[in-house]
């Protein structure tokens, strides 16, 4: 390691090399003493260390890898960025809309609105943040549910005002609408945020009633909501 970028913590040090290694891919103990410079008996403590602490885990071969705590570390860091940058997207997107605009993330069974931006005057679809809704119905559930692997996507299908055919249809236009489906009077449009590794960890709406939004809300409203969710999208996918 380069001792400009040494902190004068050297067990600190000597751990980030280890989890900066593994950033490659596998390997074994030798394999990190070689690549390191750090003696093996130090390596292996410090590697069975991060292990205890889930930063690190191992291979069916046993060599050592990057654990589950890293992944939830960044999608802790990712989801601060999101709801950072999701409250002016909403707003931007109520304004160029003329509608309510919503974030909603998964949470098991329902999905839950994170942020939102309410439409100032007039007939408006309220969803305040925190409110909890029905995975079955609705633009953002179709969202939520349309790129999942098969089997979970089906097993939502058990019940919903949706069919396999129009989750099709989402994930090939890349966006989805409902009108009435959720609650009478109200239609929706809304897209999907993809984070790291292109997966969908949210999705942008917007809502209204559907004498203003009409019987195909998408036509009016699609690019304005898929343009939002991927101003947001490319934020999460950021490195840096």
């Amino acid at each position: 390691m380069d001792k400009r970028k040494n902190s004068g913590v050297g067990v600190l040090d000597k751990s980030i090399q280890v989890l900066s290694v593994l950033e490659s891919g596998p390997h074994s103990l030798a394999e990190l003493v070689a690549a390191t410079g750090i003696v093996r008996p130090t390596a292996h403590r410090l590697a069975v260390a991060l292990e205890h602490h889930r930063l690190v885990t191992r291979d069916l071969t046993g060599r050592f890898i990057l654990g589950p705590r890293c992944s939830e570390l960044a999608a802790a860091a990712g989801e601060d960025r999101l709801l950072a940058a999701a409250n002016p997207a909403l707003i931007a997107l109520r304004d160029a809309t003329g509608e309510s605009a919503q974030l909603y993330k998964r949470q098991g069974e329902v999905r839950v609105c994170v942020a939102a931006a309410e439409r100032l005057s007039g007939l408006r679809d309220s969803v305040p943040v925190g409110a909890t809704l029905t995975m079955q119905a609705g633009s953002a559930a179709q969202i939520l549910l349309a790129w999942e692997e098969s089997d979970r996507l089906y097993r939502g299908l058990q019940g919903a005002r949706f069919t396999a055919a129009n989750l099709s249809a989402v994930r090939r236009r890349g966006w989805a609408q409902s009108v009435g489906e959720r609650e009478p009077g109200v239609a929706s449009v809304s897209a999907p945020v993809r984070g790291p590794n292109n997966k969908v960890v949210a999705a942008v709406s917007i809502s209204g009633p559907i004498e203003r939004l009409g019987r195909q809300p998408g036509r009016l409203h699609a690019a304005a909501v898929a343009a939002t969710a991927a101003r947001l999208s490319e934020l999460l996918q950021r490195k840096n």
